[in-house]
C-alpha cells in the first residue's frame, strides 16, 4: 500500500470521527512514521559531514578522488560516516555544489 493511500485513510478517518477504526489508524500512523527517526538522525550526519568535506575542497584547487577525498577528512566526519556514505552524497546529495570530472577514476573539487 502506498503511503498516500493510508494518508488518505488516516485522513478520512479523523475527519470522519469513526471511533471503531481509530486502532486502525493509530497502526496506520505507525506505520507513515516508521523510520522517520532514523531518516532525521542521517540527514543530520550528513549535514555535518558536508561541512567538513566542503571546508577541506575548498583548500584545494586540485580534483581528488573520493578515496583520497575521505583519507583527508575521515578523523573529523561523524562516527559512522563512511566512504560509500561519502560517495552517495558527493554523487547524489551535493551534486549541484560538487564538479565531477570523469576519467579512468572519476575525480571531484568544489563548484
Amino acid at each position: 500500500m502506498k503511503k498516500a493511500t493510508m494518508q488518505t485513510i488516516v485522513n478520512y478517518i479523523n475527519d470522519n470521527a469513526i471511533e471503531a477504526l481509530f486502532e486502525v489508524r493509530d497502526e496506520l500512523t505507525a506505520e507513515l512514521n516508521k523510520g522517520a527517526e532514523e531518516k532525521a538522525k542521517n540527514a543530520e550526519l550528513y549535514e555535518q559531514a558536508k561541512a567538513v568535506v566542503m571546508n577541506e575542497l575548498s583548500m584545494t584547487d586540485k580534483a581528488v578522488t573520493i578515496g583520497e577525498l575521505f583519507d583527508s577528512v575521515e578523523t573529523n566526519l561523524p562516527e559512522g560516516f563512511t566512504k560509500g556514505k561519502l560517495q552517495y552524497a558527493m554523487t547524489r546529495l551535493w551534486k549541484d555544489e560538487i564538479v565531477r570530472i570523469e576519467g579512468k577514476v572519476n575525480t571531484y573539487r568544489k563548484a
